[in-house]
């Protein structure tokens, strides 16, 4: 079992910058594969980033290569996403993602645990 809280979120005008940090608690950290997707109102959670668990394989979407850059900390339990150039469709609340495996995967249905999320508003 892994709790995750997201945290990093905010407002921020479009071009800018911000970086999420999503922290997790019990054991193992170093076993899971992470992933962030988002979510606006009415659409459906959508695949931003993943990342392996030691770090090596990272996978992004098509919307966010270039921009975005997945990490993590194994010693400090924590996943990040870097967000740069950021645009008026990024706003949306981001969760981070967590399941016990070797690979990764953008399916949504894949993880099995989540965050509560952190809004990212941009601004024109």
């Amino acid at each position: 079992q892994v709790q995750l809280v997201e945290s990093g979120g905010g407002l921020v005008q479009a071009g800018g910058s911000l970086r999420l940090s999503c922290a997790a608690s019990g054991r193992a950290f170093i076993t899971y594969s992470l992933a962030w997707f988002r979510q606006s109102p009415g659409t459906e959670r959508e695949f931003v980033a993943a990342i392996s668990r030691g770090g090596v394989v990272t996978q992004y979407a098509d919307s966010v290569k270039g921009r975005f850059t997945v990490s993590r900390d194994n010693a400090k339990s924590t996943v990040y996403l870097q967000m740069n150039s950021l645009a008026l469709d990024d706003s949306a609340v981001y969760h981070c993602a967590a399941r016990t495996s070797t690979v990764i995967s953008t399916n949504k249905e894949w993880y099995d645990y989540w965050g509560q999320g952190t809004q990212v508003t941009v601004s024109s």
